[in-house]
C-alpha cells in the first residue's frame, strides 16, 4: 500500500520544508485538501490554485499531486486546479450534476479523473462510472469535521470497490486505484492494507510534532509489514 500525506496538518510557514523533508523521505504523492467554506460541515477554507501552483513550482514534474475538491462548484472550477499543475481531480460525487461530463473534461485536459464518496453515501453512486475512472476515494471520516476517528464501518464499502476494480482488470478494462482518507494512521494502516487499499492519506499521522515525516513513515510500514 502507497501511503500520500496531506499537507493540512502542517505549519504552512514551513510548508516547503515539510515538503522536503517528505520527498527525502520517499514520498512521491502528495494529497491536496480544498475547502471552499461552503461544502463541509464546518465551513473550512483551506487553499486554493495559487497555493497548488507553488507547491508544484517547489516538488517539481517528479511529484504527482492530487487534488481533493470539497467544494460546491467542482465542474466549474476544475480547470483552475489543472492549470495549477496538479495531476488527478478528485471531485465529491455528492457535489456534481454529471459525473460523466466531469469525467471526460478532466481526460480531455490530460490529467487523471476521480471521484470520492462520503461514509454514509452508498458504493452504487459512483459504480456506474469506475470504467472511466482513475481512482475512487473512500472518506473513513465526514469531511471538514475535525476531531474524528476512523470509521471501520466503511469496510464492506472498500472491499465492493476492491472486487469491482479486481474484475473490471481481469476484463482488459481500467486498472482504478483505490485510496481512503479519514483517520489513518499506524495502528489501522494494515487493517485498510488488508481490505485492499492502494493508497492511503494519512495526515496528522504523517506530519506531526511526535516524530519526523521519515520516522513515522517507517512506523506506519512496520506496522503494515508485522
Amino acid at each position: 500500500m502507497r501511503i500520500t500525506p496531506s499537507i493540512l496538518t502542517a505549519d504552512f510557514t514551513r510548508l516547503g520544508e515539510t515538503l522536503e523533508s517528505a520527498i527525502s523521505s520517499g514520498i512521491d504523492w502528495i494529497h491536496l485538501d480544498v475547502m471552499d467554506g461552503n461544502w463541509v460541515v464546518n465551513r473550512t477554507i483551506t487553499f486554493g490554485p495559487a497555493l497548488i501552483r507553488s507547491i508544484r513550482e517547489k516538488v517539481g514534474s517528479e511529484v504527482f499531486l492530487d487534488c481533493h475538491l470539497m467544494v460546491t462548484n467542482a465542474e466549474e472550477t476544475w480547470k483552475q486546479y489543472v492549470d495549477a499543475g496538479v495531476d488527478l481531480v478528485i471531485a465529491h460525487i455528492e457535489a456534481i450534476e454529471d459525473p460523466s461530463a466531469l469525467i471526460s473534461d478532466l481526460h480531455s485536459a490530460g490529467v487523471q479523473a476521480g471521484l470520492v464518496l462520503n461514509p454514509d453515501t452508498d458504493a452504487s453512486t459512483i459504480l456506474p462510472y469506475l470504467s472511466s475512472l482513475d481512482l475512487v476515494l473512500i472518506m473513513s471520516v465526514v469531511p471538514g469535521k475535525g476531531g474524528q476517528s476512523f470509521m471501520p464501518e466503511v469496510e464492506e464499502k472498500v472491499r465492493t470497490f476492491r472486487l469491482a476494480i479486481d474484475e473490471q482488470r481481469e476484463n482488459g478494462g481500467r486498472n482504478t486505484m483505490l485510496m481512503i482518507d479519514g483517520g489513518i494512521k499506524s495502528h489501522n494502516a494494515k487493517l485498510v492494507a488488508d481490505w485492499g487499499i492502494d493508497i492511503a492519506v494519512v495526515g496528522s499521522g504523517l506530519i506531526n510534532s511526535k516524530g519526523t515525516i521519515s520516522e513515522n513513515l517507517d512506523e506506519i510500514f512496520t506496522s503494515i509489514n508485522e
